[in-house]
């Protein structure tokens, strides 16, 4: 087993990442002091661990040396079914058995209102393709701001044609919804099949547009995609905290939680997992302390934008 290099999708940005190929499956492996190897990133959410037990027992016998494997059940497998150590960890998932059981019962009158709003104001959500046009459209979102969501957005900068390379990529499982303006394309969505569950990849649009709440109108299109293919879950990535997870309350995604399991490959491994430091620095921080962190560098990110500097 020999490491390689390989362009995977880290929190949505491609980056160069050591990998390792163990029965079919590829995975990558963190940098820095403690060596973390799991699924591809992006890919948790489609695949499962074939075999815990010889995936475990080839990165023991390495090389590379790695210190903790971690992996997960993918929802909606929510009881754990191995002996390893778990924490529980938060997604955010929206049950759907029709979309006038959402409408009425599931949502709160705020994302209601909005989805009637965006209709009055002329918003039309429509399935779209992965034409030169719907590029285009990205590309011009992507470029409106260099800040997004209080962080610097990876996105940002990027050419029609990059646009299309990094997003043409698993199109064999993207359904793509598109809200326009006339011929403008002012929000999209990106809604993946991941078998038991539709999986929202990108979600974005135009901040000039907010008033508009497209976001919200994109979430009632995917709905009516997931009762018509009797899909009975979207999933909505990690619960998160503050606006963000306010928003998804609010279109009626709920907290659920999948075991995640961490399992040591050797004796560093095995006294990160003790002190807790098996999420990283950042993972180990009080969530009330993250929070504040991040509204500091979303004013700090902001401020440089303002002055041209992000």
């Amino acid at each position: 087993m020999e490491a390689f290099r390989k362009e995977i999708l880290v929190s949505g940005a491609p980056r160069k990442v050591d990998c390792v190929e163990i029965d079919g499956q590829i995975y990558s492996i963190s940098k820095g002091l403690t060596r973390v190897v799991s699924l591809e990133e992006d890919e948790e959410w489609y695949r499962d661990v074939r075999d815990p037990d010889a995936t475990i027992a080839a990165l023991r016998k390495g090389p590379p040396r790695t210190d903790i494997f971690t992996f997960w059940q993918r929802f909606p497998d929510t009881q754990p079914h191995f002996g390893f150590y778990y924490e529980l960890e938060p997604i955010a998932a929206l049950p759907i058995t029709s979309f006038d059981q959402w409408w009425k019962s599931q949502i709160s009158p705020k994302h209601r209102n909005k989805i009637r709003k965006a209709e009055k104001q002329g918003l039309r959500v429509v399935e779209a393709n992965f034409d030169d046009d719907f590029v285009r459209g990205m590309t011009d979102i992507f470029n409106e701001t260099p800040v997004r969501q209080g962080r610097r957005f990876w996105h940002y900068g990027k050419d029609f044609d990059t646009v299309k390379r990094q997003f043409s990529r698993r199109l064999y499982r993207e359904h793509l919804i598109g809200a326009y303006l006339g011929n403008e394309l002012v929000g999209f969505m990106m809604l993946a099949d991941a078998g038991p569950f539709m999986y929202v990849g990108q979600i974005l649009s135009k901040i000039k547009h907010r008033d508009k709440a497209p976001n919200n109108a994109l979430i009632g299109k995917a709905v009516e995609l997931c009762e018509r293919r009797k899909v009975p879950y979207m999933v909505y990535a990690y619960w998160g905290a503050g606006p963000f997870a306010d928003f998804k309350r609010q279109s009626g995604f709920e907290r659920m939680l999948v075991p995640r399991y961490y399992v040591p490959l050797n004796e560093w491994g095995k006294l990160v997992l003790r002190l807790g430091l098996h999420r990283g620095l950042k993972g180990a921080l009080p969530e009330p302390l993250r929070e504040k962190l991040k509204a500091l560098r979303k004013t700090w990110l902001e401020s440089r934008a303002i002055r041209g500097e992000a």
